[in-house]
């Protein structure tokens, strides 16, 4: 993102104080601007679009979907779409489950108004930005399930390819397109991979992936 630009975040957030609180936060800061601001993860999908920005700070704990769930359908619909969750929850399967959805980072809502700043920029420059017990969480968790050196799945790297474009938010239609393969061919390379990774559904193929270090 150039440094000339003004860095555009949107806001999903059920609390309105909260969610007002980061939008006057955002807007009365110079070199960012508020995008949109919406109580629910459904509306941020319909109307997030309007005025893509380029980080969306998501929190966790929303009614009817979860920010979790929503992360995938945001990914889905704006593969370029940077994701920060900000949320009172810093528990492994949290994390764990925001990361693997596509989430580029995870701050606790007590995080600093100059931090959270600080923040959107970073991830809006290719970074990863976490609250600090958070990454000592995450650096905990990853020494749990590193694999044994001599685990080897034979992956193809078309497969793997395939497998890295489901963990980045594809799904088939897209990823098909990204390759410039037919649908059946992707579905081929699932097959193989359902198979070699002994799993039984997408969503399986992409945590085992992700925890076996096979892709980032």
């Amino acid at each position: 993102m150039p440094d000339t630009t003004v860095l555009k975040v949107a806001i999903v957030e059920d609390q309105p104080r909260i969610r007002e609180g980061l939008r006057m936060l955002i807007d009365g800061t110079a070199g960012f601007r508020c995008s949109g601001s919406f109580e629910s993860m459904e509306l941020a999908i319909e109307g997030i679009g309007r005025d893509l920005p380029d980080v969306a700070l998501v929190d966790i704990g929303l009614p009817e979907m979860s920010g979790i769930e929503g992360i995938r359908l945001l990914k889905r619909d704006h593969p370029q779409l940077d994701i920060l969750m900000l949320t009172v929850y810093n528990d492994d399967r949290r994390i764990f489950d925001a990361l693997c959805a596509g989430a580029c980072g995870y701050l606790l809502k007590k995080t600093p108004p100059a931090r959270l700043l600080e923040s959107l920029r970073e991830a809006a420059s290719g970074g990863a930005p976490m609250s600090p017990e958070v990454a000592r969480r995450v650096v905990a968790l990853f020494r749990q399930v590193r694999p044994p050196e001599d685990v080897a799945y034979h992956l193809t790297p078309h497969e793997i390819r395939v497998l890295q474009l489901l963990v980045d938010g594809y799904n088939y239609k897209t990823a098909a397109a990204e390759l410039d393969v037919s649908i059946n061919t992707v579905r081929f390379h699932m097959r193989s991979i359902y198979e070699k990774l002994q799993v039984h559904s997408k969503s399986e193929a992409v945590a085992k992936s992700l925890r076996q270090r096979i892709v980032r």
